[in-house]
């Protein structure tokens, strides 16, 4: 794939992170040919509802790839859920063609539990948010899905909380979660997952559903 063929990169980052967050993943996608964004969340603790911070990757993608461009997505984290409600309920998926998550606990951290707010609510295991999502998680077959993780992972509790029956999956031993956005390993995967042939893509289908829970 060469450069003028890759789509453009849009990473949503973790709690209590900021775009800062992807230097080394900007650096390296950037050196193999891709242009990449990002944002700060706001706020970026989880004191709003993680669907409330979806419509802020939706306004950035209006701004920053007009005329229905397409762009690939990438969510660590928290992010991934973002992003997920964003494909999922805010018509993303019609925009989006490879969408990569990085330890993202798509069936929740036992670790949200320790935080009292609305995001860190909707992250724990079994909420409302995450069953939601999770009923037309089949959405995602429509698109070029991976998900990375690591059996290491000790922010998402269990570890395996970032499988799903659909998409693609790539298991790397990195020991902490932060190095997800570092590690060789799962550079080269998200890289290996962005170059990936499309698959077919169906657009007559999507939902728009809110999720107030």
């Amino acid at each position: 794939m060469d450069a003028l063929s890759k789509n453009p990169v849009l990473m949503i980052h973790g709690i209590d992170d900021t775009a800062a967050v992807f230097n080394r993943m900007t650096t390296y996608l950037k050196d193999r040919g891709w242009s990449t964004h990002s944002l700060s969340l706001i706020p970026n603790n989880g004191s709003v509802g993680l669907d409330q911070l979806a419509h802020q990757v939706a306004n950035y993608s209006d701004r920053h790839f007009p005329n229905g461009r397409p762009f690939d997505l990438i969510g660590f984290s928290m992010g991934g859920l973002v992003s997920r409600y964003y494909l999922q309920r805010l018509g993303g998926i019609n925009r989006v063609q490879r969408f990569i998550t990085l330890a993202a606990p798509h069936n929740g951290s036992r670790i949200a539990h320790f935080r009292r707010n609305r995001g860190a609510a909707q992250m724990r295991p079994d909420s409302l948010f995450l069953q939601d999502l999770n009923r037309d998680v089949a959405m995602l077959k429509r698109i070029n899905f991976t998900s990375v993780w690591t059996p290491y992972d000790l922010m998402i509790s269990p570890a395996n909380s970032s499988r799903l029956p659909v998409g693609e999956e790539v298991q790397t031993p990195v020991l902490l979660h932060p190095w997800m956005l570092e590690d060789e390993r799962s550079l080269t995967a998200t890289a290996a997952a962005l170059a990936a042939p499309l698959k077919h893509k169906n657009n007559s289908l999507s939902s728009t559903r809110p999720i107030l829970n």
